[in-house]
């Protein structure tokens, strides 16, 4: 089987939205919406990955496919519980209205109906398709309870009497989150939703978790970037207050985004082995890498490096995992190891005015905002975002901690108060510019 350090890439063709991540029976289980046909979005299958750490990860091929009437074209996404020791597998299951006649793969007019299925593993590497799934929650025909197309990705987890399912949704065009509860985790019954512009047009892939004093609301709000450019959709969060008995929801202010380039998208929590709070989300490519030293074949999609969620003086951070940052022990020169495709990471601190060149992305510390420019490393890819900026950080100096693998940067500025990253292409191996240490795994 494929294996992948640091980053889990495509085992080859395509891949999206982290699905069903959980530790489970001594291992990180990470599934992911994968098209095995090609390099492109199309019918959704669970692609399936195991690691002991995080850092190192094995594919084990497809976990779940379209078996059934109601998921014939497409698996879609979903989380992860364990319940009795077996491994509960929730997903959207899609079936369009029509397929286009030249592209079965695509919905004729953008017309499909969405419902939500399980599947139960004994062991969390054996899944039966045909015999073991069920759908739990019908198509939505009301409004007032749901869309019918755009209701999905559901994010289970367990309560002190029994479980809870937020699903994202929409409404006359606007976001709209909705709230299910089960005693067993098998039989689900309507129990609140929850509406606001921050949702934009469509909320997807909702996530809500006890953070500290507090709880933290993750989604992908559709459309709150629309400026012509591609990725109108981000990943944002905000503090919130929530009651699992009501279900009843409401955000302590703004949503602000997890990561200030804007390729990460639809990003997931679990809890690691240590009970800490862990996430990663899908880093968007916008065209396949095709010429892979692997010998994977064109691939397209990579998973972003976990990254912990903290509560820091008030202010939500986002510090790259302990495991991962202890996996780079070894001193290396320059970027030299770029050039044999290993990932490196640097650390170092910008004063105003200061900047990098790392292979020819550049970092530049200017009127209190890191700034991030993949100009000459993006291949000449039209109507994409290349250029992005944090918010504006205290002092007149920041720290930074840089993980580069060829395809993807990863900027963690002050321990991850705010994160950076971005695909690139081409990334070369001169550097220029402060640095403190360089090493690699």
């Amino acid at each position: 089987m494929i294996q992948d350090s640091i980053h889990l890439k495509a085992p080859g063709n395509w891949i999206n939205d982290p699905n069903g991540f959980i530790y489970y029976n001594g291992e990180y289980h990470l599934f992911y919406q994968h098209f095995p046909y090609a390099p492109r979005w199309g019918t959704m299958h669970w692609g399936h990955a195991v690691s002991p750490d995080l850092v190192h990860w094995e594919h084990l091929g497809v976990a779940l496919l379209p078996t059934k009437d109601y998921d014939r074209n497409g698996v879609f996404s979903g989380s992860a519980l364990e319940i009795g020791g077996r491994l509960h597998l929730y997903y959207t299951a899609v079936q369009y209205e029509q397929p286009l006649r030249e592209d079965i793969h695509l919905p004729d007019g953008d017309r499909f109906q969405a419902s939500q299925a399980m599947v139960i593993s004994p062991d969390g590497r054996h899944f039966d398709n045909w015999k073991d799934k069920r759908q739990i929650i019908p198509v939505l025909t009301d409004p007032d309870f749901g869309d019918k197309k755009d209701t999905r990705d559901p994010k289970v987890w367990r309560e002190a009497d029994g479980c809870r399912m937020v699903l994202g949704s929409s409404r006359e065009g606007k976001g709209r989150v909705l709230f299910f509860r089960s005693d067993n985790g098998l039989s689900w019954t309507y129990a609140n939703q929850f509406s606001a512009p921050e949702l934009g047009r469509v909320l997807e892939c909702p996530d809500l978790f006890p953070l500290e004093e507090g709880w933290l609301f993750l989604g992908s709000p559709m459309g709150v970037t629309a400026d012509g450019l591609s990725y109108a959709d981000q990943a944002m969060y905000a503090r919130a207050h929530f009651d699992p008995d009501s279900c009843r929801l409401s955000l302590d202010g703004p949503m602000a985004f997890v990561d200030h380039g804007l390729d990460f998208y639809a990003p997931q929590s679990t809890l690691d082995r240590e009970g800490r709070r862990v996430l990663i989300g899908w880093m968007r490519m916008p065209r396949p890498v095709e010429d892979a030293p692997d010998g994977r074949g064109p691939w397209n999609g990579m998973m972003s490096l976990p990254r912990l969620v903290t509560l820091r003086e008030g202010h939500v951070c986002f510090p790259v995992h302990p495991d991962v940052a202890a996996a780079f022990d070894q001193p290396a020169e320059g970027l030299a190891p770029l050039a044999q495709h290993r990932p490196v990471r640097l650390r170092t601190t910008l004063r105003e005015g200061e900047g990098l060149n790392l292979g020819g992305y550049r970092l530049r510390l200017r009127e209190g905002r890191l700034e991030g420019d993949r100009s000459a490393v993006f291949a000449g890819l039209q109507n994409c975002r290349l250029t992005a900026r944090t918010p504006r950080l205290t002092g007149d100096a920041c720290r930074l901690d840089i993980f580069l693998d060829p395809n993807l940067i990863e900027v963690f500025v002050n321990d991850g108060a705010y994160v950076l990253s971005h695909i690139v292409y081409g990334l070369g191996t001169r550097l220029e510019g402060p640095v403190e240490a360089v090493s690699t795994i």
